[in-house]
């Protein structure tokens, strides 16, 4: 793996990490946390099924 692979690696994990604590930071439960996660999830999958559709 590339140096610059390594970076976008590493820039990624942050993002994740400041996206996680943003989340924790309204303390919300379990069971809140992961249906906010799910339906982010989701929303990205549609955008991403969009997208490819569109290109395709």
């Amino acid at each position: 793996m590339s140096e610059i692979g390594m970076v976008q690696i590493v820039a990624l994990c942050a993002w994740l990490v400041l996206a996680g604590s943003a989340v924790a930071s309204f303390k919300l439960g379990w069971k809140e946390n992961v249906r906010l996660a799910l339906v982010w999830a989701g929303i990205f999958v549609a955008v991403a099924l969009m997208f490819s559709l569109a290109m395709g």
